[in-house]
């Protein structure tokens, strides 16, 4: 029994092994239909034929050599570029430089000076507290509640100031001293006879010769301030009683009242020509109750410089408005 069931045994595997190897004797069974095994065989035998290799891409042939600039042609491109960035390049850093500077630090582009002086910057002192300024509503007197002394226009750059007028109070008398002997005693009658309350006076010298004086009066309220000023220079032929060395003024015609300020008067003059030793220019302003008296001269035959007194005029002027 068991003899035969390894006999039987080693029949099998030695068909097994002949089916794999295809040897002859060994054939295979037909699978039964309707198997799994015979759907595949079917698929098989009915699949369509292999499609047959594409031929091989025959190779591209060679790009032609790029040709090549002659190399004096590179040079001359190369010199032109470089050149063109270093003119760039100058021309960027000239207008740099000149943009850049002050104009009058340009050849050839200098403005010359208008002779204008180099003042300090303007300021105006503090107010006591709750006190309104000169032209606002509710100071129908139009009163400058300020220090009058803190309302004079500073010395310019450059000036020597005058040991008698420092910018402090001074009398009477030193005021009217700035006119013709003939007319002292009328103003100061007058002014004794007005509510002034005092005047405030500064004064200096410029390298060139040309002095000036400030003089600031203030009165009760402005109605005092400008009746003070209409009786002795408002309407009359010669602008007013006329200065110490100037014997005769007038209006100047080129003041054209730059620099008003809203609710101030001035009036300018100036003495003509010939004058004397030194021309004489004077200005007066009213504003509220304070009038000032403006003074410039300069012994040169060339008169008194017109743009620093109108300078002048002008930032005195804002001061008290």
């Amino acid at each position: 029994m068991t003899e035969q069931t390894a006999a039987e045994a080693g029949t099998a595997e030695a068909e097994a092994e002949a089916a794999e190897a295809g040897t002859p004797g060994a054939e295979a069974e037909a699978p039964e239909a309707g198997t799994p095994a015979a759907a595949v065989a079917e698929a098989e035998a009915t699949a369509a034929p292999p499609v047959p290799p594409l031929p091989p891409v025959p190779p591209m042939a060679p790009l032609p050599p790029t040709s090549r600039p002659p190399r004096r042609v590179l040079r001359a491109v190369a010199r032109w570029t470089v050149a063109a960035l270093v003119l760039g390049g100058l021309g960027a850093g000239s207008a740099y430089a000149i943009t850049s500077k002050e104009r009058t630090d340009v050849p050839g582009l200098a403005t010359r000076s208008d002779g204008r002086w180099a003042f300090p910057r303007l300021s105006l002192p503090a107010l006591p507290p709750g006190a309104p300024r000169p032209f606002t509503e509710g100071n129908t007197a139009e009163v400058h509640h300020a220090d009058l002394r803190r309302l004079l226009l500073r010395a310019p750059a450059g000036a020597t100031a005058d040991k008698k007028l420092t910018g402090g109070w001074i009398s009477t008398e030193r005021f009217v001293s700035e006119y013709e002997q003939s007319s002292r005693a009328d103003i100061a009658a007058e002014l004794k006879e007005s509510p002034l309350r005092h005047i405030a006076a500064r004064g200096w010298t410029m390298p060139d010769g040309t002095s000036s004086r400030i003089y600031l009066l203030q009165f009760n309220s402005a109605g005092y301030a400008e009746a003070f000023h209409d009786d002795r220079y408002g309407g009359t032929a010669t602008a007013g009683d006329p200065l110490a060395g100037a014997a005769q003024v007038e209006l100047d015609e080129s003041w054209s009242g730059g620099g008003k300020v809203e609710h101030t008067a001035s009036y300018v003059t100036v003495e003509p020509k010939p004058f004397g030793a030194a021309q004489v220019r004077e200005a007066y302003l009213v504003a509220g109750d304070t009038v000032a008296l403006i003074v410039q001269s300069r012994r040169s035959a060339g008169g008194t410089p017109r743009v620093p007194f109108h300078q002048t005029v002008i930032l005195q002027n804002q001061l008290l408005g």
